[in-house]
């Protein structure tokens, strides 16, 4: 499955009880469309992500970056400490591509120095500051 949104934090890299080292960030999504009365409705979908492949990726995954993931989607739900029931998805990244620049980093220095390589179809990594600053 494909998804392509924007990711809304920083990613973090946590390091497991074995040593494995794993890339959690969140995905947003936007989609729009007009109910029957022609009105406009705005719907947004969050994704929580995993990226196993590399922990270098996790200097380009900043907020705001759009990205299109390849991988697995899965549901979860759970009950609240308040009791509320609560549901979310979860999203296992195989591949990442970037279509686009969050904020600027260290990181983003590193890759435009061509310092990250990719695995995948992407063999590297690279990112360009875009010349219209958008206020998003």
């Amino acid at each position: 499955m494909n998804i392509t949104g924007r990711v809304t934090k920083d990613a973090r890299v946590s390091t497991l009880s074995d040593n494995r080292q794993v890339v959690n960030f969140s995905v947003a999504i936007n989609d729009s469309y007009r109910n029957k009365q022609g009105e406009r409705v705005e719907q947004t979908t969050y994704f929580e992500c995993a990226y196993w492949l590399s922990a270098k990726v996790a200097v380009i995954l900043t907020k705001g970056t759009l990205v299109e993931l390849t991988g697995r989607v899965s549901a979860r739900a759970w009950t609240a400490s308040d009791g509320e029931a609560k549901a979310g998805l979860n999203f296992n990244a195989s591949n990442i591509k970037l279509h686009g620049g969050g904020k600027k980093s260290q990181g983003e220095q590193e890759v435009k120095s061509g310092q990250y390589a990719e695995q995948g179809e992407n063999k590297k990594a690279t990112l360009k500051e875009p010349e219209d600053d958008l206020p998003f």
